[in-house]
């Protein structure tokens, strides 16, 4: 991965419709270039079909934590703001049980981590957190056997008619 890479890759993250046309105007590479890259990247999967989801792994990040935050809920929309600011934090859930908030964070080694979470013990209002490494993924997020659900639960043509 090379600068130009990556920066295909922020592009199609911001804009996973964009055309190669359009892609290599922007970026100030010939369509062939971008094309070419784009394939490489679906081909060796570090980027998936769509676009939008990236192996981060292949690009540096392999370590992935799970981190509770237990918070002062006046401070809740404070922090949440603050871990918007954290470029490994991923997502970020508001939940119930032990703790207020979930997050995804990862890291590029447990020294990266290491800062990522003294940041977020760092914001106004997290009292203490607690974090997971995740060891290995077996199922990564999806949607597709939702969606296939709904395809085959849902009413044919004949069925929408009215009577």
């Amino acid at each position: 991965m090379d600068p130009t890479d990556l920066k295909i890759l922020l592009e199609l993250i911001r804009d996973p419709r964009v055309q190669i046309g359009e892609l290599s105007e922007k970026l100030g590479i010939a369509r062939n270039t971008a094309q070419s890259r784009v394939r490489r990247m679906l081909r060796s999967g570090i980027l998936h079909d769509g676009g939008r989801e990236i192996d981060l792994e292949a690009v540096g990040y392999d370590v992935v934590a799970f981190v509770t935050i237990e918070v002062t809920h006046r401070e809740l929309d404070g922090v949440i703001a603050a871990l918007r600011l954290i470029p490994q934090v991923l997502e970020v859930h508001e939940i119930s049980g032990r703790g207020d908030v979930w997050c995804r964070v990862v890291a590029t080694d447990t020294q990266n981590l290491q800062g990522a979470l003294r940041s977020i013990l760092r914001i106004k209002g997290v009292i203490r957190t607690e974090t997971v490494l995740a060891l290995h993924t077996h199922i990564p997020y999806r949607t597709e056997p939702l969606i296939s659900r709904l395809v085959q639960s849902s009413p044919g043509p004949a069925a929408l008619r009215p009577e």
